[in-house]
């Protein structure tokens, strides 16, 4: 199966919330690698490598009433996976 990447800005109440974990034990539990990271402008940028099936069940996630604080939009690209990433952290 092959691997895609996806880059998403995730804009909202997504700060001083306990998003970017939530979003690493969320993303550990699909067997994805990567990082969530808080950008200067108030959104979170979250990296997420692995099998389709599993990086569209976190995208998902990152929509639902289950992701913490209060999101706005998931703006989310998808690539060819890099293999950059050992496992999932936060930044």
């Amino acid at each position: 199966m092959s691997q895609v990447r996806l880059t998403a800005i995730v804009t909202g109440r997504v700060q001083g919330v306990g998003f970017r974990y939530s979003t690493m034990h969320q993303a550990r539990s699909l067997g994805l690698s990567g990082e969530a990271a808080n950008q200067s402008d108030g959104s979170v940028q979250v990296i997420a490598e692995g099998d389709r099936e599993s990086v569209d069940s976190l995208v998902e996630w990152l929509q639902s009433r289950d992701a913490p604080g209060r999101v706005k939009n998931v703006d989310a690209t998808f690539t060819p996976a890099t293999g950059e990433f050992s496992g999932f952290w936060v930044d």
